[in-house]
């Protein structure tokens, strides 16, 4: 009876122990395309031709035009410049030419220079 017994386990196991191990290569590769935007943005840079009415320095300048008075916020990148592009020092006075050249709409205009005619 032993011997059956080990016999049948004998003969369970030895297709165990002799069968093959097979290696699986799996590769799996992900492409991720995102799609490209493109922005494109236009500004327009337009000035206004008058005389200064107020000017405080580094704060706002009120020039009076054909259409009336046009006030603008000057901000640090605003620069003051005279005919030849050289730096303006001195403060604009009333009554002095000049042109303002700003971008934006008229509720966020940004004044870029003013240009002092001579």
């Amino acid at each position: 009876m032993k011997k059956t017994i080990i016999a049948l386990v004998c003969g369970l196991v030895a297709p165990l122990a002799f069968a093959q191990t097979s290696t699986t290569t799996t590769e799996e590769s992900t492409t991720s395309t995102r799609p490209s935007t493109t922005t494109e943005t236009t500004t327009s840079t337009t000035y206004e031709a008058g005389t200064v009415s107020t000017y405080e320095p580094g704060k706002t300048i009120v020039v009076r035009g054909e259409q009336g008075p046009v006030s603008f916020a000057l901000g640090t990148a605003a620069n003051i410049v005279d005919a030849a592009g050289k730096v303006v020092t001195a403060p604009l006075r009333s009554g002095q030419r000049v042109r303002v050249y700003y971008t934006g709409p008229v509720e966020h205009r940004t004044v870029e220079r003013v240009l002092v005619e001579q």
